[in-house]
């Protein structure tokens, strides 16, 4: 039923989504290996919430689509170790999950999302083919994943209001850092070999 309840939520807040000034859209990248990963997200705010309390809201599967409005995307150029899990060269839609307890995971899929006309039929012209992240549950895109790393967690040295996801040069590859509020989830990528 809590499922239900937040996909439902979900699809009704899109129409004011679509009507409203989306968040803005970031695309952050770094070289691996001689080849380029970038990810693009939309940055919501917090807005006077805590991450606790959003992530209280998830459905039963505990998985998030790591930004908001369109859908998270991580693209590379070549094959890549992520979290030690091996990617091949693509795009992919980019997922989190958060249990109650115990360790987030990066979950990396190859469903691209669906375009925002097919579920809602008043998107305007402009968004109507844009990709949304799947809203009707990720077990319905469950067996497309390609990736699921475990995420390192940490605590911010100061408050992120805008949720944001950075990706840093590192010894033999890069860092990918998700942070929102106090807190920050980790994962390395390094070349595949």
């Amino acid at each position: 039923m809590k499922t239900r309840v937040a996909m439902v939520a979900a699809v009704l807040a899109i129409p004011a989504l679509a009507a409203a000034q989306r968040a803005p859209r970031d695309n952050p990248s770094v070289d691996v290996g001689g080849k380029k990963v970038a990810v693009e997200y939309g940055r919501g705010s917090l807005k006077g919430r805590t991450v606790k309390d959003l992530l209280a809201q998830l459905p039963a599967d505990r998985v998030w689509r790591a930004g908001v409005d369109q859908v998270t995307t991580l693209t590379t150029d070549g094959d890549i170790l992520v979290g030690g899990k091996k990617v091949a060269a693509g795009k992919y839609s980019v997922y989190i999950y958060a249990p109650e307890g115990g360790d987030y995971a990066l979950l990396l899929n190859s469903d691209p999302g669906v375009p925002l006309k097919t579920i809602f039929a008043g998107a305007p012209p402009a968004m109507a083919d844009a990709l949304w992240p799947r809203l009707d549950g990720y077990d319905k895109v469950k067996d497309k994943e390609v990736a699921r790393a475990t995420l390192k967690a940490a605590k911010t040295p100061a408050p992120v209001e805008q949720f944001q996801i950075a990706l840093a040069p590192a010894a033999g590859g890069a860092t990918m850092t998700l942070s929102w509020g106090d807190q920050s989830w980790s994962t390395d990528i390094k070349p595949a070999r």
